[in-house]
């Protein structure tokens, strides 16, 4: 297991290598520029009727220099003093911004997972076990709607309605859990509950699957034979077999869950990470949104390889080597 998790560990270094590659190239081929940005909004905000000098603005924030030099320089700020990137715009560290915006992030994500799983767990065991019967019936037609319903459109939905019938909408100012604790998950409960609950009847479908084709082993008929008891034989026998293909949804489900606070933030106004990186992609704030994808990215791989590692944990049979 030690040496099958080292190779492992440095098989990420490659892998991080490309990321970085791919992701500083392109957002350099995302349409409009910069530079063109900038001018504009100076020209708005001051009212300038002559534009800025560009080859002078360009040449500061070097971006007159060669792409790979640009990317050197940029990879040489990573490994020697952990810089991911300044921002063009307020000279910020991007740093700075994860250390203030991850925790908002971090937390909507778990309380989605929370919300996810244990809807999507239990509904989908119950309905292997219930099969053909209207329980069954009932969570599969629940699960197909909601497949077919967006997370954004019942948000929008929600605040549209609320605010014009109920004299309700989201509160605006986020409260940090250290601050006050309820009124943050007051803030976070609603879009966690519809982030949480927008993968719900995909993981429904998959663990009912998956329920059902280890309830009809035969070491399950022999433990029905023997007169064990319901919650004994899905608890001990079909839950632990059925977990390695669930732990291999759950890498995907954290990826769908981080996509989908790109929109919640947006809509219900987190300061989080999702929301800040389309907010970079709009200003094309280049070395910001090359060091958030290369963050997410490197959270990806590192969860992959926890996964991976915990199948031996899951499977006794299982040995890495």
């Amino acid at each position: 297991m030690r040496a099958y998790t080292i190779r492992r560990v440095f098989l990420l270094i490659p892998t991080l290598f490309l990321v970085t590659i791919a992701t500083f190239l392109l957002v350099r081929f995302m349409p409009g520029d910069i530079i063109d940005a900038m001018v504009r909004e100076h020209m708005e905000e001051q009212s300038l009727s002559e534009p800025l000098n560009v080859e002078r603005l360009r040449h500061m924030m070097g971006l007159d220099k060669p792409i790979h030099v640009q990317y050197i320089e940029w990879m040489g700020g990573i490994i020697l003093r952990g810089d991911l990137g300044t921002s063009l715009w307020t000279q910020r560290t991007l740093l700075e911004d994860i250390i203030y915006r991850i925790p908002v992030t971090f937390e909507l994500g778990m309380l989605s997972m929370i919300i996810g799983f244990g809807i999507g767990i239990p509904i989908g065991i119950y309905s292997a076990v219930r099969q053909d019967t209207p329980g069954d019936y009932f969570w599969r037609v629940f699960a197909i709607m909601n497949l077919a319903t967006p997370a954004f459109w019942l948000a929008t939905i929600l605040i549209v309605y609320g605010s014009i019938h109920l004299n309700w909408s989201p509160p605006i100012e986020y409260i940090p859990f250290t601050v006050n604790p309820i009124e943050n998950l007051k803030i976070l409960i609603i879009p966690a509950i519809l982030t949480g609950t927008a993968g719900t009847g995909g993981m429904m479908r998959f663990m009912r699957t998956l329920t059902l084709e280890v309830l009809r082993q035969d070491y399950v008929r022999t433990a029905w034979a023997k007169g064990l008891k319901e919650r004994v034989i899905i608890i001990r026998h079909a839950m632990r077999n059925a977990m390695i293909p669930l732990l291999t949804m759950f890498v995907p489900s954290i990826g769908m869950w981080i996509g989908g606070s790109v929109i919640m933030e947006q809509i219900f106004c987190l300061p989080g990470m999702g929301r800040y990186l389309l907010e970079v992609i709009v200003k094309r704030d280049y070395f910001l949104v090359s060091g958030t994808n290369l963050v997410f990215g490197a959270m990806t791989m590192f969860l992959i390889l926890l996964t991976d590692l915990s199948y031996a944990w899951a499977d006794p049979r299982i040995r890495y080597r």
